[in-house]
């Protein structure tokens, strides 16, 4: 999926306006932040609040394209959770708008529930 989304974006993107692109890639862990074990992971998301991210973040200052997949349902360890995309002009325009969509999707578009054995 991400050499798909990166090879669109390559190829829809104006020369001159793509300079980076980034990529997360979010994967269940074996243990929680706490250093608990993990057995898997329930997770869930609101499709409308993450478009409404998507779309906030698109509308960035140097910023061509954002695009994020999110793995809803029962995860085992080593599952994908998320990927995230975010292509634009410059190192200094991707960086924060990455870390900002990130931050957003974690504290309010996702759910995530750690099954303990």
């Amino acid at each position: 999926m991400i050499e798909k989304w990166i090879e669109e974006v390559k190829g829809s993107a104006e020369p001159g306006e793509l300079g980076m692109m980034l990529v997360h890639n979010g994967v269940v862990r074996a243990t929680s932040k706490e250093g608990k074990p993990v057995k898997a992971m329930r997770l869930s998301y609101d499709a409308a609040l993450l478009a409404a991210a998507v779309s906030e973040a698109k509308k960035r200052d140097g910023i061509v394209e954002v695009r994020v997949w999110i793995n809803e349902g029962d995860l085992k360890i080593g599952d994908d959770i998320m990927y995230v995309l975010v292509a634009g002009r410059f190192r200094t325009d991707v960086l924060p708008v990455l870390q900002e969509l990130l931050s957003k999707v974690k504290g309010e578009v996702v759910h995530e529930e750690e099954v303990l054995p």
